[in-house]
């Protein structure tokens, strides 16, 4: 048995414990969270403006600190880009996490303390380990490498020292050496900024390492394990790495990828296990494997506050504490972190299936909907009736998104959906009956409206040519890290963008 693993299973215990205790006084330690938090920051810039000192309950927080978005917060991080100290938390920070969130054009900067890369973000690296470990005892994954496909970094353009790139990226260059022994490719590959020539690098160098588990977004790391595929001439991935037994995901729900997964990994020991990790801070692991939904991770320095989305949708920001939410109840979550983050609205929407413990799973974005006839039709709906078509015609769906085509004088309104999969004889009509079926089968809301045809006709589908979304990441500069299609816009500004590529691309083709 390698020494790291004695000496990991050794910590495994005593954290699973506090793991375990952590989920049984969620609430407890959310109060101590809160207190901690503000506590911390009184001193700072932004705790003196809104008079952190005479705050002792999440009652007064609410009335003195506003929810806000990125754009609220920015002039306070905009002194952060240039180097001022103690504007969101104590001392200087040396690391902004860049983040286009899902594409948008303006990129975000996120501040990444020494509290939060440690005590947050490689806390719930640890802890997905541990649980994972925890539900296989005859798991061999320290017999290999981990594979990372991380981001890259850079200088700030606004500040001399500090530093901007993806999260991925920031974990990497500040791994712990220990941790790092057991991760490929090396930093030199994995840090490297331009995709194409990372990924033929990345590619060939790890088709010689003994692989166990890969980590990452699903998209990108499909795209990697093609390349993989395409160089060893191997029919599957246990051909080159027989002894792969894990991968952990996030940053888009993978469902519409798990079929194309189980085909080039064709194993019954393969395991998949879903953690939900973004540039503001690590939240939630799939502590069990048997059940999708993950465990709201209580204490990484986190306090949450919930907003009710039909409110939200209102324009109502008025907040509930985790000891008030509801099971199947679709929330805008609200942190406030040892970041620096203060009642940010992260973005991502999210419902409890549990609250003994408190488990949730995502459930799209807040920006992410399609709601252009009161069909409030959700990432989560559109992804399940994509896995629905991938099961029912097997295919293998690369990716894809939606948008309203409204109504006018002459027609009804309907969804237009571009589907990019490895079938190009595959008929758009036949995929539209079945994603009509299963969404209304998900969605009430969205089946009332297709109720003999008066509101929405059935969707339009177009099959894309192979590489189209790529095609469309490598245009506006997207290529690689942690970037994502918007799998549903309430506006047709990214389907416009796309549908302008097909006649250079169907030419190629």
């Amino acid at each position: 048995m390698p020494i790291f693993e004695k000496l990991f299973k050794a910590i495994t215990f005593s954290r699973l414990k506090k793991i375990e205790y952590c989920a049984l006084h969620a609430n407890e330690i959310q109060e101590m969270t809160f207190k901690g938090l503000i506590d911390r920051a009184k001193k700072t810039e932004f705790g003196k403006t809104f008079h952190f000192s005479a705050i002792k309950t999440p009652e007064s927080f609410a009335s003195k600190v506003p929810v806000q978005h990125y754009e609220e917060l920015y002039p306070w991080i905009n002194k952060i880009r240039q180097e001022e100290e103690n504007v969101l938390w104590p001392g200087k920070i040396d690391w902004l996490a860049k983040s286009s969130g899902t594409t948008n054009d303006k990129s975000k900067y996120i501040p990444v303390t020494w509290e939060s890369l440690h005590k947050c973000h490689y806390r719930g690296g640890t802890d997905s380990i541990i649980l994972y470990l925890h539900n296989n005892k005859k798991s061999k994954l320290f017999c290999g490498k981990t594979i990372t496909l991380g981001g890259s970094h850079k200088i700030d353009s606004l500040g001399n020292n500090i530093k901007a790139g993806d999260l991925s990226a920031i974990m990497i260059q500040n791994i712990p050496t220990l941790a790092n022994i057991f991760r490929t490719p090396p930093k030199k590959i994995a840090l490297l900024s331009e995709w194409n020539e990372k990924l033929e690098k990345l590619s060939n160098h790890i088709i010689k390492e003994n692989i166990t588990a890969f980590a990452g977004v699903p998209s990108w790391n499909m795209v990697l394990m093609k390349r993989v595929l395409e160089i060893t001439g191997k029919r599957n991935l246990l051909e080159v790495w027989p002894n792969l037994e894990l991968f952990i995901h996030g940053g888009v729900n993978f469902s519409p990828y798990q079929n194309s997964y189980k085909n080039i990994i064709p194993s019954e020991n393969m395991h998949y296990m879903e953690t939900y990790n973004a540039s503001e801070g690590f939240f939630a692991i799939q502590n069990d494997l048997q059940d999708s939904s993950m465990l709201l991770m209580t204490d990484y320095g986190i306090y949450y506050e919930f907003i009710e989305m039909t409110n939200y949708y209102q324009g109502k920001k008025n907040t509930i504490a985790l000891a008030d939410v509801k099971t199947g109840v679709n929330y805008a979550m609200v942190i406030s972190t040892n970041g620096g983050l203060w009642r940010y609205i992260i973005g991502d929407t999210v419902m409890f299936t549990s609250t003994n413990p408190y488990k949730i799973k995502i459930t799209g974005r807040t920006k992410h909907y399609i709601n252009a006839f009161g069909e409030e039709l959700i990432v989560d709906n559109a992804d399940h009736a994509i896995a629905e078509v991938s099961a029912k015609l097997n295919i293998r769906i690369n990716d894809y998104t939606a948008a309203p085509v409204y109504m006018s004088e002459k027609s009804n309104g309907c969804h237009q959906w571009l589907i990019e999969c490895d079938k190009k004889d595959i008929n758009p009509h036949i995929v539209a009956q079945i994603l009509d079926e299963e969404l209304q089968k998900l969605n009430s809301d969205y089946q009332a409206k297709r109720y003999n045809n008066i509101t929405l006709t059935i969707p339009q589908v177009t099959i894309l040519p192979t590489g189209t979304f790529m095609k469309w990441f490598e245009i506006n500069n997207k290529l690689g890290g942690q970037n994502k299609i918007p799998r549903l816009s309430n506006d047709r500004k990214h389907i416009e963008s796309i549908l302008k590529l097909l006649p250079s691309l169907e030419k190629k083709a």
